[in-house]
């Protein structure tokens, strides 16, 4: 098989990878070396489905002796098989990079004669770029389960992120889709890559500057929302991973038959992001997020507007005495409006035409808050029973519109 063969049976094979965004990075480029993994990451390019392309984002292999059931590269799949040689990868990546098709490498591989060959291939070609090519660019490696702590280790000073992807969120579904695959396996290299950034911080030492990420599989199995963020919310807090990624489930030709015929809704993978982006910057627990009994995040309305919308007896909040913590679960305000009207009151009290400036998405912020004008209007509207019509995401309305239309009553 040619090189070009490779490349398109090879990067098809890697697609389905959703944890390949990068950035966190501050690795120093070797002088005379090629590319930058600084701290402000890399300049993406996405598909309409929101998959990073800016990364040559291939697998070494899709050969592989593991069965998992939801994957075009397993054993008993009859997908066209191809490998690439670590020289080849190497050298593809510094001639995409010198044409300006890439900033950095992500690379996967099927499992061969076992993780730590596996493991020692992906770890060849991290050398031959730093060392052969004085590569300074950004480089994922993605790691098997079982993996030994000195190949771990090995890879931490190499490369400038690891993961070992979940897959499913509940031993019971790895036993069932991936039987050779096991939540110790997993973790085991999670708590590995993290004993290793925490050792080579202590002597101040490069190692895995970018963190670890993990990937979870979202619709292969009936497993609900709910526990899928109890078991993200338990991994970010044993092993201080960077972020979670989720990836909606595609159906495979020639699926299993203990596999949905079905995608899921794309909204439901995005519901899960909204909710761990609360968990992760917002102060919010996972278990919060249902209400008493609910097992799925709503696909109508984001995660945090029902939690509002539950705890209606908590607004509406005044935007110039609340907390910090307090103005971070209105819906409509982000981490950076948050900062602004916290710098800002310190000035002078904020009224609603000063949130306008600051683009506040008003429609959905001001039912729930108090500006120094008083806002009587939007806040009698948290008693509505369409509460949730009313406020649902919508084009920004521009300072005059939100104004008159606070005004007369109309948000």
């Amino acid at each position: 098989m040619n090189l070009k063969r490779k490349l398109e049976v090879l990067a098809d094979a890697a697609k389905h990878d959703a944890s390949c965004a990068s950035g966190g990075s501050r690795r120093k480029t070797p002088d005379g070396g090629l590319g930058d993994a600084g701290r402000t990451g890399i300049c993406h390019s996405y598909t309409p489905d929101g998959r990073c392309v800016s990364l040559l984002k291939i697998l070494l292999t899709n050969r592989c002796i593991y069965d998992c059931r939801y994957c075009e590269s397993r054993l008993s799949s009859n997908a066209p098989r191809a490998a690439f040689t670590p020289e080849e990868v190497a050298q593809l990546t510094i001639d995409f990079y010198k044409r300006n098709y890439i900033e950095g490498l992500f690379l996967s591989s099927g499992i061969v004669k076992s993780p730590d060959y596996t493991m020692e291939q992906l770890v060849r070609v991290a050398e031959l770029l730093r060392n052969e090519h004085a590569f300074g660019g950004y480089i994922h490696l993605k790691t098997p389960p079982g993996v030994s702590e000195e190949l771990l280790a090995k890879a931490g000073r190499l490369a400038d992120r690891l993961s070992v992807n979940t897959e499913l969120p509940t031993e019971a579904d790895l036993a069932s889709l991936a039987p050779e695959k096991t939540f110790s396996a997993i973790e085991g290299v999670m708590q590995g890559v993290k004993d290793e950034i925490d050792d080579a911080r202590d002597v101040g030492r490069l190692s895995v500057p970018a963190g670890q990420t993990t990937q979870l599989i979202v619709g292969a199995s009936d497993t609900k929302d709910r526990t899928i963020l109890a078991t993200t919310s338990r991994l970010y807090d044993a092993y201080g991973l960077r972020r979670v990624y989720f990836s909606a489930f595609s159906p495979i030709v020639h699926g299993d038959r203990l596999l949905p015929s079905k995608p899921p809704p794309l909204v439901r993978e995005h519901r899960l992001y909204e909710a761990d982006w609360l968990v992760r910057h917002y102060g919010f627990e996972a278990e919060e997020l249902f209400a008493e009994g609910e097992q799925d995040l709503s696909l109508e309305i984001d995660p945090k507007l029902a939690w509002a919308i539950r705890h209606r007896e908590r607004f509406p909040v005044d935007v110039n005495l609340a907390s910090r913590e307090e103005l971070l679960r209105v819906p409509g305000l982000g981490v950076r409006n948050v900062k602004k009207i916290l710098g800002a009151r310190r000035q002078r009290a904020l009224r609603l035409a000063d949130l306008a400036r600051m683009r506040v998405p008003l429609r959905r912020a001001a039912p729930f808050l108090v500006t120094a004008d008083g806002a009587a209007a939007p806040a009698r509207m948290l008693d509505a029973a369409d509460l949730a019509a009313r406020v649902k995401p919508a084009e920004q309305l521009g300072l005059f519109d939100a104004i008159v239309a606070a005004r007369t009553g109309q948000l």
